[in-house]
């Protein structure tokens, strides 16, 4: 019985398939902006390589301020970086404090946005922008919990983008069984404590790696997942104890998700609250994933009866053919550390 949710779920992996090949080049841009003076900052823009829209993504700051000694754009990683140096007139005595700050083209390109302002008295402000809500108002006094707030959604956000750690999560219910009860919340749990132990760890820095290898050794986990599941003899260790196998890729997993917050960045003097509601995000809309799967199920187990033994292999194959054109897409960005290695 614990299959019958199949077709149901190749339905909604066949949704994300446009969007399987792109999973994490689609990171927030950010827009950091650090004060000099009072009238005076140096801004980093950060924005995704790779966009659904001819409409650019750009900074928005008060009509007063200009732009100065502008670098040359370059490539880090999934990101575009440019940098420069915004001079406001001498009437913003509170410098961009109570000012309007965003970024235009959110909408276009249905993405978000975290802008970051450090000032020289200590003060740090970090807010999402959204489609909905591309600016904000700088306050006179940062608010602690927006951090909490901004940081949990963009973990959910990032979980939910992240097709292959759902494509993971999704092939840990395949094994244990959507009725599993105990022993698929005790997988899920490992799975959760083997990537908080990593996103922390590399997050504080205790532990670097290089991205493009992670990247495919996720997508190697969830290819190693499928050819389990298609086990004919429904046997092995991975089924007889599932949670260590999750526990185990859970911390590649974490690695993944600490390059995603990388990319973001956190807040000055709030690093261990930012990680920690940046990790609860990720958790809630992993819940959420699991709760639409589970009610989905639930839904579809008795009208699929019927068809039970034909659909069996359906999200198996599926879940082993996008991983293996993760592995192919990913290894080949492997190859100039092959080269550099003399491999």
């Amino acid at each position: 019985m614990r299959y019958l949710f199949s077709l149901m779920a190749i339905v909604a992996t066949s949704l994300l398939l446009p969007h399987t090949a792109q999973a994490h080049l689609f990171a927030p841009s950010l827009l950091k902006l650090s004060e000099l003076s009072p009238q005076s900052y140096n801004v980093v823009w950060k924005t995704p390589v790779k966009t659904i829209s001819n409409i650019p993504l750009r900074p928005i700051w008060p009509e007063g301020c200009e732009t100065q000694a502008q670098s040359t754009p370059r490539t880090e990683g999934t990101g575009i970086v440019s940098s420069w140096q915004l001079v406001c007139d001498s009437s913003y005595d509170q410098g961009l404090v109570g000012q309007l700050l965003g970024v235009s083209g959110l909408g276009a390109n249905q993405v978000s946005a975290m802008v970051i302002l450090n000032l020289r008295d200590g003060r740090h402000y970090q807010q999402v922008l959204t489609p909905e809500t591309p600016q904000f108002r700088v306050p006179f006094e940062p608010v602690q919990s927006q951090v909490m707030t901004e940081y949990s959604v963009l973990g959910a956000e990032h979980i939910w983008a992240g097709i292959d750690h759902l494509m993971f999560v999704f092939g840990l219910l395949l094994l244990v069984g959507f009725g599993a009860g105990w022993r698929l919340i005790g997988t899920l749990t490992a799975f959760t404590l083997g990537h908080s132990i990593t996103l922390a760890l590399v997050t504080l820095g205790f532990l670097t790696f290089p991205v493009p290898l992670v990247e495919f050794t996720i997508a190697l986990s969830i290819f190693i997942l499928a050819l389990d599941l298609a086990r004919s003899d429904k046997g092995g260790l991975f089924r007889r104890y599932p949670w260590w196998l999750a526990a185990g890729f859970g911390l590649l997993h974490g690695m993944g998700f600490a390059g995603a917050l990388a990319e973001i960045g956190l807040p000055q003097g709030s690093v261990p609250l930012a990680l920690l509601f940046f990790n609860l995000g990720i958790e809630l809309g992993q819940i959420a994933f699991i709760l639409l799967l589970l009610g989905a199920w639930q839904l579809a187990k008795r009208p699929l009866l019927p068809w039970q033994e034909r659909l069996l292999t359906v999200p198996v194959y599926t879940l082993g053919g996008l991983s293996a054109m993760w592995c192919i897409e990913r290894g080949l960005l492997l190859l100039p550390y092959v080269d550099y290695l003399n491999f």
